[in-house]
């Protein structure tokens, strides 16, 4: 994964409060704290600012903990807390609610492209020279559905393997997998690329 850890002021601000809570919360935290600030690092542009949404998340998790736990899916029921706080965030930094398909995740969309571009280069080798300007894959970036956006970001900006996408997202592998697959499909299609039957062999 890039960057650099954040400080623990985070968790620091949930031990002083409370020194009660179940070891199954600091084990969750310990597994998804890292991921959860990489992807709002990207998201927001701002290590500090991502730094202190997640810790605001964490201690919002701490209160509801036993709400939370009796969801049927944990690690879902968080990352949509996550990205709900994530977005907020981006509308509370002037982002209007129209402008959020173009322009809150205008940062990730970035980070993703150039790896992706790199993917898509030994994929589509004869067809290399349509990718070059980047700028159409930019756009079809951009208008991927939710899910498919996400597996992308987190493999491709974050560098995360499927299996930790499948834990921070909370699906199971196989579906990372499809989700990638119809992903580059879409992606292909609106760069009128051609694409073969295997479009993700990835592990």
């Amino acid at each position: 994964m890039t960057g650099q850890p954040p400080d623990d002021r985070g968790e620091r601000a949930l031990r002083e409060p409370s020194e009660v809570m179940p070891p199954a919360f600091w084990a969750f935290h310990k597994l998804y704290h890292q991921a959860y600030f990489e992807y709002a690092r990207v998201q927001l542009g701002d290590r500090a600012a991502a730094d202190r949404l997640v810790d605001a998340t964490f201690v919002f998790l701490a209160v509801i903990w036993q709400r939370a736990t009796a969801q049927e899916d944990l690690e879902a029921f968080a990352w949509t807390l996550l990205k709900e706080r994530v977005a907020g965030e981006l509308e509370v930094r002037g982002r209007t609610a129209a402008a959020l398909e173009t322009l809150a995740f205008e940062r990730a969309v970035r980070a993703a492209c150039e790896p992706i571009m790199d993917n898509f280069r030994q994929e589509f080798r004869a067809q290399v020279s349509e990718l070059e300007d980047g700028l159409g894959l930019y756009q079809a970036m951009a208008h991927l559905p939710e899910r498919q956006f996400d597996v992308m970001v987190l493999q491709y900006a974050l560098g995360f393997t499927t299996k930790s996408i499948a834990l921070v997202m909370g699906v199971c592998q196989a579906t990372v997998r499809s989700t990638r697959r119809a992903a580059k499909r879409r992606l292909a299609a609106d760069l009128e690329l051609a694409i073969g039957e295997d479009v993700d062999d990835e592990e």
